[in-house]
């Protein structure tokens, strides 16, 4: 971080310090404000994250993260560390990729449609630009995020190389009669009147419990998928995340399952944030960079030993 003395004239300008100077190992990245039309016709916006020596002739990997609304933080500053869920905007960019964050906006009954409709449509117009390589998209998201990961690889076909899911909720019709192990809340008002917006009890609609939970898509994923489902979370039952990665195995889809133990919804020990963030490191580097794939990929590898 850099401090000037700059004359009234704007033309004279002096140094007078260079705190935290490791700051120039990194590719900081520039982030702009972008819109485009959903399917439905409403403008959305949305964050753009380019890396600092952003070239439009060259092709760029893209990974699409989301979280409801996220466009009024476009001055929030990202410090490069270990992550406790989601991909480091500053890493990411310093190594070479887009991230592109969608606003989504939600009505009722339909929100994984309602990703659909304003994620996809995002991601397919950045698609126009040149410097987008449409061969490599990437999405990650974490918890709400992460089961709408989910539910948008069951209908994009190979449009994305590979997808990363934090505490997903993959079946909501198993979810629904839980409950929130940290406060013992019951999980059904987080359908009937809370982020899930089902908007009703399940035995009034099941049929939009259903087709709202990934589950019962799975077969038609085709999308490379990285889960994280810890046995410590006190909001998203970890059962969520296996119930789907053995879906995935028995459909023989490409899933790796993450669980670290006794750890929480977002990762609260520095040693798990470490191994996550190289994982999903390695994770997307394989599939929108052509990296070698790394050995636990093939093989499996605890925590502990993932050095």
């Amino acid at each position: 971080m850099r401090f000037d003395r700059i004359q009234n004239n704007f033309k004279n300008i002096n140094i007078v310090s260079n705190v935290n100077p490791q700051q120039n190992e990194y590719l900081w990245g520039n982030v702009e404000l972008i819109k485009w039309r959903a399917f439905d016709g409403k403008e959305l916006e949305g964050l753009l994250y380019k890396p600092e020596n952003f070239d439009s002739t060259k092709t760029y990997p893209m990974i699409t993260y989301f979280y409801e609304l996220n466009s009024n933080e476009i001055f929030r500053h990202y410090s490069v560390k270990p992550s406790r869920s989601v991909i480091n905007f500053t890493f990411y960019t310093s190594n070479g990729y887009i991230i592109f964050v969608p606003d989504v906006k939600y009505g009722k009954g339909h929100p994984g449609n309602d990703a659909y409709n304003c994620i996809i449509s995002g991601v397919k117009e950045l698609s126009k630009n040149n410097w987008i390589d449409k061969n490599h998209l990437g999405l990650q998201g974490q918890s709400w995020g992460g089961y709408q990961v989910a539910y948008l690889i069951t209908r994009t076909d190979t449009m994305f190389a590979a997808a990363m899911a934090g505490a997903p909720v993959s079946n909501m019709t198993s979810a629904y009669g839980g409950i929130r192990w940290e406060s013992g809340q019951g999980r059904m008002f987080q359908y009937e009147k809370g982020q899930s917006r089902i908007g009703y009890n399940i035995w009034d609609s099941l049929s939009l419990y259903i087709e709202n939970s990934p589950i019962f898509g799975a077969n038609k994923i085709k999308t490379p998928l990285l889960i994280m489902a810890n046995d410590g979370d006190g909001a998203v039952p970890w059962y969520q995340g296996i119930e789907f990665y053995m879906a995935l195995r028995r459909l023989e889809k490409p899933a790796w399952l993450l669980n670290y133990n006794g750890d929480e919804h977002n990762l609260s020990k520095r040693p798990n944030m470490l191994d996550l963030s190289i994982r999903m490191k390695d994770f997307f580097d394989h599939y929108l960079k052509d990296s070698p794939a790394p050995e636990w990929m093939e093989k499996g590898r605890d925590a502990i030993n993932n050095k």
